[in-house]
């Protein structure tokens, strides 16, 4: 990200080379001067724009995460987006140098407060997807290393009556709601104490012991489930 940000601010520092050659070796209408209130209005307001591009573009790939990419690929479309308009606008009171003070000032302005509440609300949106799909993962974590873990053990268990305890459990837990809640903290804590003493019969091959911390664990999993109902 930090290259393409290089790479990038290379051809915006062009662009902005490009437009400033552009507007002061450039003649005016004929009869008509050039360098009015409406220019200066237009001139300032487009080097906002590319000042506020490269802010939005530096925001936007600033952080290397890949589940940021299409956020970031909004946010600069939006930035681009937002100088192109102001560009156009910005370029009609430079070229118009007759038009009023007050016109150019609110035209630009209302373009460049559209630009920024586009702006704002994609950056906010972006984060706030993120900072759900972060959530979502962090509490779906006990159900995911659960199953993890009772497939490991399945594939460990010897006795044909133990694998056939670990397996309904692995199933289990496979097709449990894999969203956690606050209030199943200490079922969840019960079921990883039961699940560490599964792992030891599983290991000395204690095959009474392993159905039966097994079914206990299959149980508190349907309980667990029942009150994950009667959370949403």
């Amino acid at each position: 990200m930090k290259k393409m940000f290089k790479s990038y601010l290379a051809i915006w520092a062009v662009l902005l080379v490009l437009f400033n050659v552009i507007a002061f070796v450039s003649v005016g209408w004929t009869g008509q001067e050039k360098y009015t209130s409406s220019f200066w209005i237009g001139y300032v307001s487009i080097t906002i724009a590319f000042l506020g591009q490269l802010a939005c573009t530096n925001y936007a790939l600033k952080n290397d995460a890949p589940d940021r990419s299409f956020f970031s690929l909004s946010l600069f479309s939006v930035g681009r987006m937002g100088l192109i308009l102001t560009f156009v606008f910005g370029g009609l009171c430079m070229l118009i140098s007759t038009m009023p003070y007050w016109a150019g000032t609110i035209l630009c302005a209302a373009t460049l407060a559209f630009n920024a509440i586009a702006v704002i609300k994609t950056a906010a949106a972006g984060d706030m997807v993120i900072d759900t799909e972060e959530k979502l993962s962090q509490s779906t974590t006990f159900i995911r290393s659960l199953t993890v873990d009772a497939e490991n053990l399945l594939s460990a268990a010897k006795d044909e009556k133990a694998k056939s305890s670990v397996k309904k459990l692995y199933e289990a837990a496979r097709y449990s709601d894999p969203v956690s809640n606050t209030a199943l903290a200490s079922l969840e804590d019960e079921i990883d104490q039961k699940l560490s003493s599964l792992t030891e019969t599983v290991n000395k091959n204690e095959t009474e012991q392993t159905v039966r911390i097994a079914n206990e664990i299959t149980d508190l999993l349907a309980e667990r489930n029942r009150k994950c109902k009667m959370f949403k």
